[in-house]
């Protein structure tokens, strides 16, 4: 429900969105007068995603819908993300299956787990525990049920914590149909992989309506079984969910979502030298695997009071469970860690329109309060014996509290939106038995300050200064000692941008400059998993896009080109490797490709490009033996699809692709328990076929 601006807007705005959980503003006008469009409630996080949206946002953000997705060829969320500027995704990290985990760094954070950036599906945090588990080890969500991936790089703003150093990423699932009758999609994808053997097939099925009462509800299904490029790399998950929204009247709105998800991953580790160069598929651990589901419930109610005041309220709980199996090097003795957790978040938001001379104020209060309780185990089994050792267990408890405020100011053609945010948190970690008590207090305030200005019609500059903070997480605390005082991490960014959007061509260019911290790594090669402060990091860089579609009565009608290029630099500041880059990070990262449509058929073709990498804090360019530590080569892949719409089944199309055109072999690398190459996917072919009423 809207609330209704007093004037028309003329030019969509999403500066003054500051991140808001449901609902979004649209716009802020270019003329002379100042006006606000109206605030939309969609159930998304920043809006409806919008390239006009985007336009004048004051920072740095990319939205990737689905068409763009479908026509990428993308098999997963990290494939899909690859198209976007500062962001670094790997496909395998470790003891972590492409199925289970996702691994998505931004601006030269680790990539790993995704433990700085906060993720969000629908607005709800997506980590099984967003304090005191924020890395997604284990990631309740697939593509093909998601309409749309919104990214702010950078701090973003108050309305987000802690872990939003690396930036907000918002997955947007399908929305329910709005146009009278049933509509849905069945749609299905084989994939067989040049080597390694390995076949897997993808369905997903989608159903939905409303009625002339006003209730909407849509079915999503996403599924996979099958085998990967590896051997025993075997995946298989369901991800299910059924959507509600009711309007109560003119007024009011209610939404809901169900969900639920399951997943099973055999692992392979990593590879020796001289194993991988045997034979880079091959699998020495086919005992290791993940598994885990989650089930959740999200509540969302929306009351537009009046013409310049609005009342919404998010409230959202979910558990789930993960366990992991993972055999040691000498291939004697198993590790399992199961993991329960309970996540209770409720949010409500007041927005209130004031109008002070020249000047219109949409002042925005939130509160979250979120409630995580859960337990970790691990136990040990001796292969040749089967004999389980005594469980060792902690239970967590975690009460956050938040509360943030912001002022989005539209005077003329300036768009400034300051703003603060209180976080307050209490973890406490005990071993059961009394043999061990953690605890942490954090309370810190977040203040940022962000500012667009509409230069002309087409051209949008903007600056924002932001403030980041990650507390000390579940699993750190055991790392505690007099010795090693683990410090909450404290980021510091600033961002300077320019946004131009006219008919066919956008392009953007944002610099940004990160200060980090006390930034908490993992010691590599320990086990159990060791923590420390690794001190301040620098982290500063170019992001740059474009992308251009020819119009209608050219030549070239119906071909689209793009391209993007980043260059990140992030250097240790503290300790012995002062000066030298963190570890996991390319410095160089490039994406372009060309999209052409002709009478039904699609063809596409796309490269994506990372520089080489270190995988240690030290630096080492030499390859240990064991490929735990030395320089992770750069890579260059090409990728090529060509799609038919079925003239006699509207709406409905069959495709084919490649991935790595070139068969590139290439590999990152594991410095956990199980370490060394991690091979990537080879040659890839697919076919998919989907069909729409």
């Amino acid at each position: 429900m809207p609330i209704h601006a007093l004037q028309p807007a003329r030019l969509p705005l999403a500066a003054a969105l500051a991140l808001c959980l449901l609902p979004a503003t649209h716009a802020f006008a270019q003329d002379g007068a100042t006006t606000l469009d109206s605030i939309q409630v969609s159930g998304s996080w920043l809006g409806t995603g919008l390239h006009d949206s985007v336009k004048s946002f004051a920072g740095a953000r990319t939205v990737v819908d689905r068409q763009r997705i479908e026509a990428s060829g993308a098999a997963s969320i990290g494939d899909a993300m690859r198209r976007i500027p500062g962001v670094q995704v790997t496909d395998n990290s470790g003891t972590a299956g492409s199925s289970v985990s996702l691994n998505i760094g931004v601006r030269g954070l680790t990539g790993r787990y995704s433990p700085r950036s906060t993720v969000l599906l629908d607005g709800v945090p997506l980590a099984v525990a967003p304090y005191g588990q924020p890395q997604l080890s284990f990631a309740p969500t697939s593509l093909s049920n998601i309409e749309s991936i919104d990214v702010v790089r950078g701090g973003g703003a108050v309305r987000y914590g802690p872990q939003n150093v690396g930036g907000i990423i918002n997955f947007s699932t399908r929305a329910i149909p709005t146009e009278a009758g049933m509509h849905g999609e069945a749609g299905m994808r084989y994939t067989a992989y040049d080597h390694g053997g390995g076949d897997s097939t993808q369905y997903n099925a989608f159903l939905g309506g409303t009625g002339d009462n006003g209730l909407g509800a849509a079915l999503l299904y996403s599924g996979q079984d099958g085998r990967g490029w590896r051997q025993g790399s075997d995946d298989r998950f369901n991800d299910l969910a059924l959507k509600f929204a009711y309007a109560i009247d003119e007024q009011q709105e209610l939404r809901a979502k169900l969900s639920y998800y399951d997943v099973r991953s055999l692992t392979p580790g990593g590879l020796t030298r001289t194993q991988y160069e045997a034979d880079p598929f091959q699998n020495t651990r086919p005992t290791d695997f993940w598994k885990g589901h989650r089930t959740g419930i999200d509540l969302g109610y929306t009351n537009t009071l009046s013409a310049n005041s609005e009342f919404e309220v998010l409230a959202y709980y979910n558990e789930s469970t993960r366990a992991s199996s993972l055999i040691n090097a000498a291939n004697t003795q198993l590790t399992v860690q199961p993991r329960d957790y309970r996540v209770l978040g409720i949010e409500p938001r007041y927005t209130q329109r004031l109008h002070w001379g020249a000047s219109v104020h949409d002042i925005t209060a939130g509160y979250r309060f979120l409630r995580e309780r859960g337990n970790d185990r691990s136990y040990t089994v001796t292969r040749g014996t089967g004999v389980a050792s005594a469980t060792n267990r902690f239970d967590n408890a975690t009460d956050a509290h938040a509360f943030y405020i912001d002022d989005r100011i539209a005077i003329g053609q300036w768009r400034i939106t300051p703003g603060v945010r209180m976080e307050w948190i209490d973890m406490d970690r005990r071993q059961a038995g009394g043999a061990a008590t953690f605890s942490s207090r954090n309370d810190k305030a977040l203040p940022s300050l962000n500012i667009a200005y509409l230069l002309t019609p087409q051209l949008t500059v903007f600056g924002n200064y932001t403030t980041s903070f990650g507390p000390v997480q579940n699993i750190q605390l055991n790392s505690q000692s007099a010795t090693n005082p683990l410090n909450p991490e404290i980021a510091r960014t600033t961002e300077l941008g320019a946004r131009w959007q006219d008919g066919g061509l956008r392009a953007e260019v944002t610099v940004f400059k990160m200060r980090f911290d006390n930034q908490i790594l993992q010691v590599p090669g320990i086990t159990p998993p060791t923590f420390q402060n690794i001190g301040a990091t620098d982290h500063k860089g170019v992001e740059s896009a474009i992308e251009y579609r020819f119009a209608e009565s050219s030549a070239l009608a119906g071909l689209e080109l793009y391209a993007n290029y980043t260059w990140t630099k992030a250097i240790q500041q503290s300790g012995d490797n002062r000066g030298l880059d963190v570890p996991f990070y390319a410095r160089d990262t490039d994406s372009v490709g060309a999209r052409y449509a002709l009478a039904g058929w699609t063809f596409n073709v796309s490269s994506t490009h990372q520089s080489g990498q270190f995988s240690d804090a030290a630096n080492t360019w030499e390859e240990a033996a064991d490929a735990r530590v030395g320089r992770v080569p750069g890579v260059r892949l090409w990728n090529a699809q060509a799609a038919w719409q079925l003239p006699w089944l509207a709406d409905s199309e069959v495709a084919v692709g490649v991935n790595n055109l070139a068969d590139k072999r290439w590999y990152t690398r594991n410095v956990d328990g199980n370490a060394g190459r991690m091979v990537a996917a080879p040659r890839t072919f697919y076919v998919q076929g989907r069909y729409r009423f």
